[in-house]
């Protein structure tokens, strides 16, 4: 039985499936998707200053006039165990992310932006607590730079811890940059090739949707590679 060129074998125009909306389930649509992946790493990269904006402007805007004492001691303490649960809960919703690079980019910058305010924020009091702790006084922004770098390991010297308690202090920051740098970045790249295995894993369309009732099934392809014809 002879068949137009214009119409197809399910008895529709072939112009029909060309039209607008619609879409060869068949051809690779690689042009929407570089645009996604151009705006999700945008949107990642804005979080992640965000993050590291809000937690800056909340260490310069904090009434951190006090001295260190016992309370604030505890207080740097909780800080700390504040950053270890804040890193765990990143490492879960990393390792389940569709996107677990760009996630794991918003947990870095979160985690050491936290790190640093707070140890800022311990050389703050310590200076105003015990006057000569340090080489110089310090303002807000030389605690914060004397802690940025402590924790990249610069040691310019400009800045140099003299009390003992800033010593503990400055020690204490470097053994926890040490691990955050070694042990923590292992950990995200871990979480990172958990969810890049998940999404492998995950069909890109998810599961294949069955034809709804009423609706012909697509036409199966025979033995010999043509289509076969329901009649």
């Amino acid at each position: 039985m002879d068949e137009s060129a214009g119409t197809r074998r399910d008895g529709r125009d072939a112009s029909d499936a060309s039209g607008p909306g619609t879409r060869d389930p068949l051809l690779p649509d690689a042009g929407p998707v570089p645009r996604a992946e151009r705006r999700l790493a945008v949107a990642a990269g804005a979080r992640a200053v965000l993050i590291t904006a809000g937690l800056l402007t909340a260490y310069y805007l904090l009434p951190l006039t006090g001295r260190l004492t016992g309370g604030t001691a505890a207080l740097l303490g909780c800080g700390l165990a504040a950053v270890l649960l804040v890193f765990s809960w990143e490492l879960r919703v990393i390792a389940r992310s569709p996107h677990p690079r760009l996630r794991a980019v918003e947990a870095l910058a979160a985690t050491v932006s936290l790190f640093l305010v707070l140890f800022a924020g311990a050389y703050l009091l310590l200076d105003r607590s015990a006057p000569g702790a340090f080489s110089e006084p310090l303002t807000r922004t030389d605690a914060l730079y004397f802690a940025l770098s402590t924790f990249t390991t610069v040691g310019f010297g400009d800045i140099v811890a003299h009390a003992r308690a800033a010593r503990l202090v400055t020690m204490l920051q470097m053994v926890g940059g040490l691990l955050l740098v070694g042990v923590a970045a292992r950990v995200l790249a871990g979480a990172v090739e958990t969810g890049l295995r998940r999404r492998s894993r995950r069909p890109p369309g998810g599961a294949a949707a069955s034809p709804a009732r009423g609706e012909a099934a697509p036409p199966s392809r025979g033995e010999d590679g043509g289509q076969e014809v329901r009649t």
